[in-house]
């Protein structure tokens, strides 16, 4: 930007400088532009590239006590991004598995760009099946879930956001989250997929919450107007997942 005297005459100097700064900015910018394309997770030579590229995420939390949405994003971590079958094999296989976990433990793998978080752009409006299972049964369902994310077979186009494994100290618990709550076609379609791809007989009880419902319970809690919920909570066992049991 070039500043006028009262002449109305531009002074060179003042124009030299402006245009060394402007180089200089223009330097930085492209420097910062060139630094983030290197920073692009990008399938290497030879490998097969996933449809969307997706980022690990790990979160513990202390159990019994309702979190902020504030708290909890800066409790998350991020583990890694990746954009081929090969990348998420060099990621999984030295993650510690689900059953190996400790304490009110969680991971997180979603789309790129999208954080485990209700009120994420992409999760605002969606909600998530919850299967609750008995100890032992995590890693397995846990591997059989996103190995079917990962493959596409749940055949709902952009809604799957992402999916979550919670390690907790009676039971643990798996989801699968997508765009859409309203879309009751979409959701028929994942609790129908997630049915197979675990091998979860008919009898299975499936709970599908729609995140608004859970900020709204959250704040409740938080707020002291809503008790803890306190429920029988009906979980899957070792006969009710054969494909799950790891045996």
């Amino acid at each position: 930007i070039l500043k006028d005297d009262d002449s109305g005459d531009h002074d060179q100097n003042e124009e030299n400088s402006t245009q060394k700064d402007g180089e200089k900015e223009k330097t930085e910018r492209d420097k910062s532009q060139g630094s983030s394309k290197r920073k692009a997770v990008v399938p290497g030579p030879a490998e097969h590239p996933l449809q969307y590229n997706y980022t690990f995420w790990y979160s513990r939390r202390t159990p019994g006590r309702p979190t902020s949405s504030q708290s909890y994003e800066q409790n998350i971590k991020q583990i890694g991004t990746f954009a081929s079958v090969e990348q998420f094999w060099r990621f999984y296989s030295h993650m510690v598995r689900p059953g190996d976990l400790t304490g009110h433990s969680d991971f997180h793998l979603f789309k790129e760009g999208i954080k485990p978080m209700w009120e994420d752009d992409a999760n605002k409006n969606g909600g998530k099946w919850i299967i609750r299972l008995r100890k032992g049964l995590a890693s397995r369902c846990w591997e059989n879930l996103i190995l079917a994310m990962l493959g596409e077979q749940f055949m709902v186009g952009e809604e799957i956001c992402g999916a979550v494994v919670s390690v907790r100290f009676q039971e643990d618990i798996i989801s699968i989250w997508n765009k859409t709550a309203s879309d009751q076609a979409t959701t028929a379609r994942i609790r129908d997929t997630l049915r197979r791809v675990l091998n979860l007989p008919p009898n299975t009880i499936m709970e599908y919450k729609t995140h608004t419902d859970s900020i709204k319970y959250v704040l409740g809690v938080l707020g002291g107007h809503v008790p803890k919920l306190s429920r029988n909570r009906s979980l899957v066992g070792p006969r009710g997942i054969c494909g799950c049991t790891g045996a």
